[in-house]
């Protein structure tokens, strides 16, 4: 993508359970990914006062192991501690403290070898207000998470009566930024991005499926490979709770967005004692980026897609077309053609159809896809730097969050030690490790040609193969399954037209929860929703959830702004 971090091969040393280190500063710079094609698709594809409070501290920590069969066990390893200090350079801000801890890479054998993730933390600063605190999470996955709550703080207006009343702890999951990163070794032509490319039939599908093995056995002989089967979203779960003894905590509220929905469900299926407020916000789906919500995608386009066709046709300076039947009718013109004829600089049909499914996140995209349009169906140079663009991790505009969900984006430290593609590859070790995913080519091919025919602008994609099919590891356990049972303090807000977590995958969360959960529909289209469209229904309610823990008696339908 651009220039490749320095990184250590052996990566940091194990330090010994239970003991901590401060995370060093680092110098580094934010890169910008703009989404232009496949070939050069550098493309976006998708939350004590002062001091943390101490509970008195028993010799040992008793921990949930998990056996090879995939039962869990009881272990005892040293009770976890958090040293607070300066954070990383690149993620600095005021009020903002950072620490690691040791966790089992696998917990199967807590007393085995160990690796570090990296802990923010924003303290509240009012301490006859504190009451807990609110975990976070970025999406992704591979999303870091260490600025994002000073984010929250000052870029989406977290309110206040909540920063009084949680000290807000933001952290990058195994795997990711400064928490013992992965890698795959890949450049960004090998793979620019983890949303499958759209596939015109069975032969695109055998073409893909030879691309994205290599990919698979990159990672399996990279120097990280020893960690792969170990970074999942459970163990990340795991990871949370350990977090939560450290902090001193008996439970801990949570806002996690996108891939961050499933993580928290995860969790408060886990530990359903520590869970206080869940607060989930653009829902993967109880299985999380499984096989079945990939085919999703073509869903969530057809649902997203008629907001930019009544954009652009209420815009007749684009040229696209009067109603919104003939700016879709003008998607699959362009396609075709491109199909036909790739551009001089470089669209093909499925980077057409993949930049229009990445422009669709936000609506402040929009414009830009529609001149990217324009621009292809004149014949002439789509916009340079790149009509459509996203934030790359830690970009001052969404603090936190990583480029549309899928993308190689730049590491925010080219000098911390984190590989260039350990977004796409941590990213990868998540979702290929958490299910089985199939690995017969011909279910694929099949998929494609249904896909194709009920989501035709880009069902064929979400369907087609990717590196999970060959991936070097097994499951190391089974997934864990969401269910009603435990207290009911889940909240899901969601969009009625996202592309990225579609409405269905968010009713079969909610399904799944049962009575634990309630759901706030918002009439507005895109991707998240919490402090970021100005809908005061929906913000009113989750903010009124996190404060009080009272959840609506039913679920609710907000309407649109």
């Amino acid at each position: 993508m651009t220039s490749t971090p320095a990184f250590d091969p052996e990566g940091p040393e194990p330090a010994r359970q239970g003991t901590t280190r401060q995370v060093p500063a680092r110098n580094g710079k934010v890169m910008r990914v703009s989404v232009l094609t496949i070939a050069v698709a550098l493309l976006a594809a998708t939350l004590a006062p002062g001091t943390a409070s101490s509970a008195p501290a028993p010799a040992a920590w008793p921990t949930t192991a998990v056996s090879p069969a995939g039962q869990p066990t009881t272990a005892t390893s040293p009770e976890p501690t958090l040293t607070w200090g300066d954070c990383p350079e690149a993620v600095a801000a005021p009020g903002l403290e950072c620490a690691t801890i040791d966790v089992p890479l696998d917990y199967a054998e807590p007393d085995g070898r160990t690796i570090e993730v990296a802990v923010s933390r924003l303290a509240s600063t009012n301490p006859q207000e504190r009451r807990g605190v609110l975990l976070t999470n970025t999406g992704g996955p591979g999303g870091e998470g260490l600025s994002y709550p000073a984010g929250l703080r000052d870029v989406l207006k977290l309110p206040q009566a909540l920063l009084d009343q949680y000290d807000v702890i933001g952290m990058d999951p195994r795997g990711v930024g400064h928490s013992t990163p992965v890698t795959c070794g890949l450049s960004p032509l090998d793979q620019p991005t983890n949303i499958p490319m759209y596939a015109r039939g069975a032969a695109d599908v055998r073409a893909e499926a030879k691309r994205v093995a290599a990919v698979a056995e990159k990672c399996g002989a990279s120097p990280t490979a020893d960690v792969l089967p170990h970074v999942t979203t459970a163990n990340t779960a795991r990871d949370m709770d350990r977090i939560r003894v450290a902090l001193g905590e008996s439970t801990i509220s949570y806002f996690g967005i996108s891939y961050g929905t499933y993580l928290g469900s995860v969790y408060t299926s886990l530990f359903p004692e520590h869970s206080d407020r869940f607060l989930l916000d653009s829902a993967t789906g109880p299985g999380g980026w499984d096989a079945s919500f990939s085919r999703l995608f073509g869903q969530g386009v057809e649902d997203r897609f008629p907001d930019f066709a009544r954009f652009a046709a209420a815009r007749p300076e684009y040229g696209l077309g009067e109603t919104p039947r003939q700016v879709r009718a003008k998607y699959f013109e362009l396609a075709a053609r491109l199909d036909k004829t790739p551009s001089p600089d470089g669209y093909t049909g499925a980077a057409f159809r993949f930049a229009t499914f990445a422009a669709l996140y936000y609506d402040s995209s929009l414009p830009g896809l529609a001149e990217t349009w324009q621009a292809l169906d004149q014949g002439e140079p789509v916009p340079v730097p790149g009509a459509v663009t996203a934030p790359a991790p830690a970009d001052p505009g969404i603090p936190g969050e990583q480029a549309t969900p899928g993308e190689q984006a730049a590491p925010s430290s080219e000098a911390a030690g984190i590989p260039a593609d350990n977004y796409v590859a941590s990213q990868l070790h998540v979702i290929c490790n958490d299910s089985d995913w199939p690995e017969q080519l011909w279910r694929y091919q099949v998929n494609v040609a249904i896909d194709r025919v009920r989501y035709p602008m880009f069902g064929a994609a979400g369907a087609n193969v990717t590196p999970c099919a060959y991936w070097p590891s097994e499951p190391v356990e089974p997934q864990v399954e969401i269910t009603d049972e435990g207290p009911s303090n889940v909240l899901i807000l969601q969009n009625l037209r996202d592309q990225a977590t579609p409405l269905a995958g968010a009713r079969d969360l909610r399904d799944a929860f049962g009575d634990r959960a309630r759901m706030v529909t918002a009439d507005q289209g895109g991707h998240l929703s919490y402090l970021r469209l100005g809908n005061d229904c929906a913000d009113d309610i989750a903010t009124e959830f996190l404060l009080t823990g009272v959840l609506p008696a039913d679920d609710v339908a907000c309407g649109a702004l």
